[in-house]
């Protein structure tokens, strides 16, 4: 599996608001797979805050940045939606769309501060609302007998392999998710741990969200 395939997004759409000078900062993000989606979500923030100063915003779609946007919506050239943008792109977010939406306070921030506050808005955003990891995993069904369950179980939590099903029936059925790289060694594994007596079927494939605890996301 290509490790294109997985991919960073935020967990949840969520917003967050700062004061810098007096102007209020509020960032609004949610997750989009479209134009289309982006689009909507801009008009709806938009009329939400329509007696706002500015509704500034930057989308990035694709796993690689395949379709960007940004817009300053009135503030001077460069100074919202490219450093919004950027802070997307530095935390190796995709497939989200945000709005900054900004009320004046009366002091003016000068070019610098407003690169920064917008960006700051949506750095602080992403990190309050929580980062996941999208993850093309295959599913790998096995059976263990009652006296073996507690090997397994304790093998499975040590190398913390999701498990999205455990069935308890003649023997215990266990559904584990793997990335498709580590499914030979974990089959190897297990038929160590138990002697050669397991078999194992395929099931489905699928993106698994995984948090994203680290805050350096362009390391992940």
């Amino acid at each position: 599996m290509s490790e294109k395939e997985n991919f960073l997004t935020i967990k949840e759409n969520g917003n967050h608001e700062i004061i810098i000078k007096k102007s209020k900062f509020i960032a609004s993000l949610a997750r989009v797979t479209s134009v289309e989606e982006a689009n909507e979500f801009i008009q709806e923030i938009s009329k939400k805050y329509r007696d706002a100063n500015h509704n500034t915003f930057a989308y990035t779609i694709g796993l690689h940045d395949d379709q960007v946007k940004a817009s300053d919506n009135g503030e001077p050239s460069g100074t919202a939606g490219v450093p919004e943008l950027k802070a997307l792109q530095l935390m190796n977010i995709k497939n989200v769309v945000v709005v900054v939406t900004r009320y004046f306070g009366g002091i003016k921030l000068g070019a610098g501060g407003l690169i920064r506050a917008y960006s700051n808005s949506v750095t602080e955003g992403v990190q309050k609302i929580g980062v996941v990891k999208r993850v093309l995993q295959q599913e790998l069904i096995f059976s263990v007998a009652y006296n073996r369950f507690d090997e397994v179980d304790h093998y499975l939590k040590e190398n913390k392999v999701f498990i999205s099903n455990t069935e308890y029936g003649v023997d215990v059925k266990i559904s584990v998710f793997l990335d498709e790289s580590d499914v030979s060694q974990f089959e190897a594994d297990i038929i160590n741990l138990l002697s050669g007596q397991v078999e194992f079927n395929k099931g489905e494939k699928r993106y698994n969200e995984i948090p994203v605890e680290n805050t350096n996301y362009h390391e992940q």
